[in-house]
């Protein structure tokens, strides 16, 4: 498996490229990712314009902290391969990624990715452009796991429930919420589906937009439903879904702590006692229990977390 590119995605911002005022304010706002949008959020006649919109917006705004991406119209457009190559060739030294949409087969990807490495050697750039890939087809959740393997610049799988309803003939016309009828999540098996195809790559997986933007309380259940299948995190479409996806997607203090000190106590009993289970408190930690700690850990440093409590403060606490 390839070295992949990790990077904070709690929550990803979507904002129109036909809207200078909207990217202008997006760097200022706390998401993880703001991701300024060249496909359905930009009308057919306003996408040349959206390009421009986007590199200024790429050159003169302080992205400091932020994940940078672009969503670039799919491949089988008009518009894909002149998106690429201009928002790349101005502005690709500003740029973390290219987000690609409606990808159904490994060739979509292997298509972009050869495309960046082009124009990477054509102009020198000094930075290695990564890709995000949407899945949004029955097509495309048939073909995932060889999409996901498909170029070792992918970073990311991600769901996008709209056009997935479209495609599977799902009735409704609102992505994002529970569907009345079925019993349960009618997104689990997809969104498990994704999960398992992007951690057999090697890459993080995002949950797509919820479309009611002032139910934050519907919001904020199905956030805490994608994280607990395991996901990075999800879009937001308003900045006032940022807080609940921040928030939802950092472990909490005491689950941050825990983590750390697991993986103190597991270190200490594999490399001084040369054990390969040991009890923490009340619990019987091995290897398994290792992997496990440190996702949590890692999700813990990646939000700027610090430890509060010490091994000690849990082996007290167990006595």
């Amino acid at each position: 498996m390839p070295t992949r590119v990790t990077r904070p995605r709690r929550s990803c911002l979507s904002v129109p490229g036909s809207s200078p005022k909207m990217l202008g304010k997006a760097s200022g706002l706390p998401a993880d990712e703001v991701f300024m949008d060249l496909e359905d959020s930009v009308a057919p006649l306003a996408k040349e314009e959206a390009r421009g919109n986007v590199i200024q917006a790429l050159k003169e705004g302080d992205w400091t902290g932020k994940t940078r991406v672009v969503r670039i119209n799919g491949v089988y457009t008009s518009w894909c391969y002149r998106d690429v190559i201009e928002i790349v060739e101005n502005a690709g030294e500003f740029l973390d990624c290219v987000m690609i949409p409606k990808v159904e087969y490994p060739s979509d990807v292997q298509f972009v990715a050869n495309l960046l490495r082009m124009i990477e050697d054509t102009t020198g750039l000094d930075k290695r452009i990564g890709l995000e890939v949407q899945i949004e087809t029955a097509t495309g959740l048939k073909n995932i796991h060889d999409i996901a393997h498909a170029s070792d610049r992918t970073e990311t799988l991600i769901f996008g429930p709209a056009d997935m309803s479209a495609s599977l003939g799902l009735p409704t016309v609102t992505a994002g919420l529970p569907l009345p009828g079925y019993p349960g999540d009618h997104w689990h098996w997809v969104l498990s589906t994704i999960n398992v195809a992007a951690r057999d790559a090697g890459l993080q997986s995002i949950d797509g937009p919820y479309l009611v933007i002032k139910d934050l309380d519907g919001f904020r259940e199905m956030s805490m439903r994608s994280r607990a299948l395991g996901f990075d995190g999800k879009w937001a479409l308003h900045p006032g879904q940022i807080d609940v996806l921040n928030e939802v997607f950092t472990p909490t203090q005491d689950e941050y702590d825990k983590a750390e000190a697991m993986l103190e106590a597991y270190a200490h009993a594999t490399d001084v006692e040369r054990r390969g289970a040991v009890m923490f408190g009340n619990e019987m930690i091995d290897e398994a229990s290792r992997k496990m700690a440190e996702q949590l850990a890692l999700r813990g440093q990646a939000a700027g977390m610090q430890r509060v409590k010490s091994l000690d403060d849990f082996t007290k606490a167990a006595e």
